[in-house]
């Protein structure tokens, strides 16, 4: 079994529901059967699924692992920009999804950092030294714990915010402004299960931009993340009207051409769980994502920092 558990923040609503926002990996039909069975506990104690959560309130439930699928350690290839006795940084390509799910077997990066090095537990059978994730079509730098001392302590850096995240995005639009920040509450769409939304009772999410360069009909940003819920630059980036080029998911049908969005965590720093060494690393643009920038209209000249 693993053991999942958080607190409430400010989102409300029924039990089931908050947990299906907060862990996509799970369809609402799971939660409900964890629920009846209880395997669900607030603040101890097991409740129905429609329990209506409050803040403060501190969820936790027991998965079962699920052991039809033999995951195999692959010979592929990685890109890794950093690795200690304690972790790993690996360059993630486009294209390549982090751990096995459904459609997903096998060819996973999981699978590959599984032949290069043992990692972590604590996140069960599929994804063992996963502490964060990026999407399938979204490239750059992921951290990796090799042991479950590490791993959790990557984790409590990501929770407190301490981690640097800086991503580059090329979106739809032209700016006026040269910075900002969005911040709207994220969850599960109703409309669409596939889908993060912007949803009152989600859960809080920060997004800090900044215009790097402007094209015509499209702009590129440095986008810091103050928060990490699962599509949340795509989502944010759709909710202000100027939706990351490429993103099949939340962009529009007439787009650039490509195999996905065009988003890449370019930067990433942290500090080293064993030593406290500050840590930070950097991700130089795909050449597929240069190729599309060079072939771009320039509306006005790279920004310069502040």
């Amino acid at each position: 079994m693993v053991e999942k558990v958080f607190k409430v923040e400010l989102q409300n609503g029924r039990l089931d529901k908050l947990i299906a926002d907060e862990y996509a990996e799970y369809t609402r039909s799971q939660i409900v059967d964890w629920v009846r069975q209880g395997d669900v506990k607030v603040n101890g104690e097991s409740k129905k699924a429609k329990y209506s959560v409050k803040p403060g309130d501190v969820i936790s439930f027991a998965v079962p692992e699920v052991k039809a699928l033999d995951l195999q350690p692959e010979n592929i290839p990685l890109d890794i920009v950093y690795e200690d006795a304690d972790l790993l940084v690996v360059n993630k390509p486009q294209g390549m999804v982090v751990h096995p799910s459904a459609g997903h077997a096998d060819g996973t990066l999981v699978n590959a950092l599984l032949y290069h090095t043992p990692l972590s537990s604590i996140n069960g059978v599929f994804r063992p030294g996963i502490v964060h994730r990026i999407d399938k079509d979204t490239s750059g730098l992921l951290m990796v714990a090799k042991n479950d001392l590490a791993h959790e302590a990557l984790s409590a850096q990501l929770k407190a915010k301490k981690n640097l995240r800086q991503y580059i995005a090329l979106v739809h639009g032209e700016f006026k402004e040269n910075e900002g920040t969005i911040k709207a509450p994220i969850g599960r769409s109703t409309a669409d299960r596939k889908k993060q939304a912007i949803v009152k009772d989600g859960r809080e999410a920060v997004t800090h931009f900044k215009v790097l360069q402007r094209f015509v009909g499209y702009t590129l940003l440095s986008v810091y993340l103050e928060t990490g819920r699962t599509h949340q630059i795509r989502v944010h980036m759709q909710y202000i009207g100027h939706p990351v080029a490429g993103d099949p998911l939340y962009g529009p049908k007439k787009t650039l051409p490509g195999n996905g969005q065009y988003l890449h965590a370019a930067t990433l720093g942290l500090t080293q769980p064993t030593t406290g060494e500050e840590l930070t690393f950097e991700a130089p643009l795909p050449d597929y994502f240069t190729a599309t920038l060079a072939s771009l209209e320039p509306y006005a000249e790279i920004t310069k920092e502040q």
